[in-house]
């Protein structure tokens, strides 16, 4: 970088979080990687790879889960040394044998889970490892006086005295990007990062990755979602299998079929595996269900062997009406039938008993215990059929949890390694196969492929088509519109808590769906 630019930078002193006249992408590469070869005992996880990344360009990353990209990364941030292959930084070869020296040469990793120390303050978190000190004492002034000004530079108004674990999931990201810049560093990766970011927070960030990149500093952005990549970056690179499949500009040029078949292997068509099936009698049917979240009773009904989708913006009530429907919200009137017999759910443990059971949007915080074994919340709802005399079967819990693994085929250790460690797509799984272990007629699926790769995802589907094929019914909320129209056989439309439009296939075509979501 020439001084000039140095001068305008985010890590200026004072220099303010705005989008600075952008600094013209080189055609020389800023980062360079070639030939990198990483292995594990028994797995080739990267086999040769090269990439290159521009100052001034955001360059994407896609590819499923284990194509290569967070090994990368690791070699990026010298977590991992491969054993072949160099890695060059403005020309100059370097060697990271330890995250400190990648720190150092002016690189930053912000990973999907944040490397944050909960406990301590926003102004410690910022400068943690280069805290000011006098005579060896921390010097408080002058921490809170520098924290204060990095957050006035990222638009946030964050007290920096208050501890890290007290802040939203997007004020701790802005976090670990203030300690990047605070750095000063020329190369930052990103990881998946809006996997838990609401629509405002997304915007924020977006923000935040143009003002970089106008900057002139190279970004690197690994992402599974295909409209952040037309939105955001300017490259893309596709990964499988631990290779480097093909680098594409982000254009409008750039066909989503081309894309997706580079990830895995096979077209967009037979990702979603959508097939026609006959539908029986109606298995719920609700009407004028009325709770938190809705402006409008919810009226509808659902068929035996029938996908139905729910699209919305986020906030127009969705999963507040899956929630009422599973008796996780109490309603305020309404009534649901299933199967032809009025019932009403005082909990979901009542909803489970009748045959109706939820995945949540969020799979981390109420779908799992991240803590506890595969088995363990494979078999948490259904625990009640291998006891006898309040004493636990505990070789029946682990048959079906083996059975399980193996019908769906999760990819886990055995049952007891930790759910936590397993991939998004596996965690799915899991979920899918409690369920699957009780005898449910209706299973309400919301967002049942967030943070889950293609590859995955198509997995999800043909579950999701198995279990419509036994007759049971399955809804599906999402916000992907793709997925929306590729997997389901109708599709209601909600919006700010009212539902304005049900949909059959043939007529469920993006523009219809936009226009009845879309606020007027």
């Amino acid at each position: 970088m020439t001084s000039s630019h140095t001068a305008t930078s985010l890590s200026g002193a004072d220099a303010p979080l705005q989008t600075p006249s952008p600094v013209p992408a080189s055609t020389e590469p800023y980062l360079q990687l070639d030939g990198i070869t990483v292995r594990f005992p028994g797995v080739l996880a990267l086999d040769q790879v090269s990439l290159e990344v521009r100052r001034g360009e955001v360059h994407g990353l896609m590819g499923e889960n284990g194509a290569g990209k967070s090994t990368l990364l690791k070699v990026l941030s010298g977590v991992n040394q491969p054993a072949a292959g160099t890695l060059s930084l403005d020309g100059v070869e370097q060697q990271f044998t330890t995250t400190k020296a990648a720190i150092a040469a002016g690189v930053a990793i912000i990973y999907q889970e944040l490397h944050l120390v909960p406990e301590l303050t926003v102004a410690e978190n910022l400068m943690l490892g280069a805290l000011p000190n006098r005579f060896g004492v921390l010097d408080e002034k002058a921490l809170v006086a520098r924290a204060v000004r990095e957050l006035e530079r990222l638009g946030e108004k964050i007290d920096p005295s208050q501890q890290v674990k007290n802040l939203s999931i997007g004020q701790r990201q802005m976090i670990e990007i203030g300690k990047a810049l605070m750095r000063d560093a020329r190369v930052i990766a990103f990881d998946e990062p809006t996997s838990s970011l609401s629509s405002r927070e997304t915007t924020q960030l977006f923000r935040i990755i143009r003002a970089l990149r106008a900057e002139g500093r190279a970004i690197i952005y690994v992402t599974h979602r295909m409209d952040e990549v037309y939105e955001l970056c300017d490259r893309v690179t596709v990964f499988r299998d631990g290779r480097r499949i093909d680098t594409f500009d982000a254009g409008k040029g750039l066909d989503r079929d081309r894309l997706i078949s580079c990830m895995v292997g096979r077209s967009i068509a037979d990702v979603y595996g959508y097939r026609t099936r006959d539908v029986g009698d109606v298995q719920l049917d609700v009407k004028g269900l009325m709770g938190p979240g809705l402006r409008e009773p919810a009226t509808f009904s659902a068929r035996k062997g029938e996908i139905v989708g729910f699209f919305g913006l986020v906030g127009a009530g969705r999963s507040e009406l899956m929630k009422l429907i599973y008796g996780a919200v109490k309603p305020t009137a309404g009534d649901i039938t299933l199967k032809g017999k009025q019932v009403r759910f005082a909990t979901p443990r009542d909803a489970v008993r009748a045959g109706v059971a939820l995945c949540p949007e969020d799979r981390k915080q109420e779908g799992i215990v991240s803590i506890a074994s595969v088995s363990d919340n494979l078999n948490i709802s259904c625990r009640r059929h291998f006891s006898r005399f309040n004493v636990l079967n505990g070789r029946k819990e682990a048959q079906t949890a083996k059975e399980f693994i193996g019908k769906l085929a999760i990819k886990t250790r055995n049952g007891e390694t930790p759910i936590g460690t397993l991939s998004g797509g596996n965690q799915q799984k899991v979920i899918l196969s409690r369920w699957l272990a009780e005898d449910i007629d209706v299973f309400l699926m919301d967002e049942p492929t967030r943070g889950i790769d293609v590859g995955a995802r198509s997995e999800i589907y043909g579950l999701l088509y198995g279990l419509a094929d036994a007759g049971r019914t399955v809804i599906v909320v999402s916000s992907d519109l793709a997925e929306v129209i590729g997997v389901t056989d109708r599709v209601i439309v909600m919006k700010e808590g009212r539902l304005v439009g049900d949909l059959p296939k043939a007529q469920a075509t993006p523009d219809a769906l936009i226009k009845l979501a879309l606020p007027r």
